[in-house]
């Protein structure tokens, strides 16, 4: 079976809850925790990953939100108080990579561009639509009457699965922390 290694900074409770309950999945308090005033957001963002997910692999339905796995030690997070860091050697068939700059478009609401000349080709189409903050669409009434351009940037967030040429943006996702996973933990105190 082929393999993928990759790290994941975490909240020390997270090797906890791993060796109490054997397995670790993110649920949607740990979120509220961590994102305060904006989860309801995120929340919403993670949720339409997740769906998307699904469409590419196989997630159990009690796996609503992603953990982010950096796949290089270039990405791998600092130490940081109270965190651990999981070196894992996941099953190939249980990872899927997204592009962190195309999910940032995604994050924020916006369009993401196959390249420069489709982003500005987009970016004319808003301002002749008269919309200066594509965001709009999905925060206000605006989106009521715009609905094919609400509808074209939520088709372009699959982008984000699709392969990139920028290998450095390219993260992992997996939905749970498996203890047969793990090959090395660190701890940082």
């Amino acid at each position: 079976m082929d393999t993928v290694i990759a790290w994941t900074r975490q909240v020390a409770a997270v090797l906890d809850e791993i060796e109490r309950t054997g397995s670790y999945h993110v649920r949607e308090e740990y979120i509220r925790v961590k994102y305060d005033v904006i989860a309801d957001h995120y929340i919403e963002r993670y949720r339409w990953f997740t769906q998307a997910a699904r469409r590419r692999i196989r997630i159990p339905e009690e796996y609503v939100y992603p953990i982010w796995l950096a796949l290089s030690n270039e990405q791998k997070l600092p130490p940081a108080s109270d965190t651990v860091t999981f070196t894992l050697e996941v099953p190939a068939d249980q990872i899927l990579i997204a592009d962190m700059d195309r999910w940032g478009y995604c994050v924020n609401l916006m369009y993401v561009p196959t390249d420069p000349a489709d982003e500005r080709k987009h970016n004319e189409e808003l301002q002749r639509m008269g919309i200066g903050n594509e965001a709009l669409l999905f925060t206000s009434s605006k989106g009521n009457f715009y609905p094919m351009m609400k509808q074209k940037i939520v088709r372009s967030w699959d982008r984000i699965f699709e392969p990139s040429d920028n290998i450095d943006a390219c993260v992992g996702t997996i939905w749970a922390i498996r203890p047969e996973w793990i090959r090395e933990v660190e701890r940082y105190d």
